[in-house]
């Protein structure tokens, strides 16, 4: 993706390489998406945008079920957990793709997503946007709001914002901010049993 967005820069900005990255991380920290930025200033069409990156992406040949993942979200004591939902700066049809190809698509009660077609684009960091999931989940009370992010700026907005438990995922491969956007961390998704175990029925032995 990473690679589509700088090449998206380079082309329809008619930036040289260094200028694209430059740019590029400008508009991701200021906005937490390099899209709202490219909107904002650039005046691009968004979904076109989408097309020639978010749907763009061979996930097809990346990505495939995920049991030990699958296991995980089952585990989660429906009996406590009102709303298992999803929270993406992605367009819809890049997120669905996600998780239907991880194989979890059907453990969700739903998503809240990025909508390219919105002017202006209503994304995380945002309070709108923690506000636009809380009302399609129907969920009222910030304080029982459990949120997992790969992004520090979105961790640091939920904690802000009042959601009891903002869990910063970190890539096995990335270093850990010197900084902690929360006090919870996880370098594995399947570490969050262990991290919250109050949202998780309780196993024998």
């Amino acid at each position: 993706m990473q690679q589509l967005i700088h090449k998206y820069f380079v082309t329809h900005l008619e930036l040289d390489d260094e200028s694209a990255e430059l740019l590029h991380q400008r508009y991701y920290k200021e906005f937490g998406l390099a899209i709202e930025g490219l909107v904002r200033f650039n005046k691009i069409d968004a979904m076109a945008y989408n097309a020639e990156v978010d749907d763009a992406l061979p996930l097809d040949g990346i990505m495939k079920p995920d049991p030990d993942l699958r296991k995980m979200l089952l585990s989660i004591d429906r009996t406590k957990v009102k709303k298992l939902w999803l929270l993406t700066n992605a367009y819809i049809n890049h997120a669905r793709r996600v998780v239907r190809l991880l194989g979890v698509d059907d453990l969700f009660d739903g998503i809240t997503y990025c909508d390219y077609a919105q002017v202006p684009l209503i994304c995380k960091p945002k309070r709108e946007m923690f506000h636009k999931a809380m009302e399609q989940a129907g969920v009222d009370d910030v304080n029982k709001c459990y949120f997992v992010d790969d992004s520090y700026i979105n961790i640091v907005g939920a904690r802000k914002f009042g959601f009891k438990k903002p869990i910063q995922y970190v890539d096995a491969d990335d270093p850990l901010p010197e900084k902690p956007a929360s006090d919870y961390t996880v370098r594995s998704l399947l570490e969050l049993p262990q991290l919250v175990p109050e949202v998780f029925k309780i196993e024998e032995n």
